[in-house]
């Protein structure tokens, strides 16, 4: 019974408190339903061909799939590789599912064209927020 009063002050506290502004790190970094099919998608022809992806791939492609929410470091390490790995769009059989090239799984495995938008959209934001708190920073002092 005590432990309900207790919850049900701290409740009272957090309704009375103020919220701090808004966080960089506390954007919502969960990759949406479009990103998480391509991930899904990649890794079903990865298991049926049997190539394409990294660990880092594999791993990053549970996580998109999972809809899990990202590290900034890891939206970040997505627009890299979408911006080394944009050449493996020429190879013969990109985006074919009949037979996928490595390249299209891989690519697949991050998000695909999908994973590419959110993950450039999304560092645009995060650093438009750093950029304002930083504004607002400098201009209270």
């Amino acid at each position: 019974m005590a432990e309900r009063s207790s919850h049900e002050h701290q409740h009272e506290q957090s309704k009375t408190r103020p919220r701090s502004p808004s966080k960089p790190s506390q954007l919502d970094h969960k990759p949406p339903a479009d990103v998480a099919a391509a991930a899904e998608k990649g890794l079903k022809l990865r298991a049926e061909y049997r190539r394409g992806g990294t660990t880092v791939g594999i791993a990053r492609a549970r996580d998109l799939q999972h809809r899990k929410h990202l590290s900034e470091q890891t939206v970040k390490r997505m627009v890299s590789y979408f911006k080394r790995h944009n050449v493996d769009k020429r190879s013969d059989n990109f985006g074919d599912d009949g037979n996928p090239s490595a390249g299209y799984i891989a690519w697949l495995l991050w998000g695909g064209d999908a994973g590419q938008k959110w993950a450039e959209e999304h560092m645009k934001q995060i650093d438009k927020t750093k950029q304002e708190a930083k504004t607002q920073r400098t201009s209270s002092h």
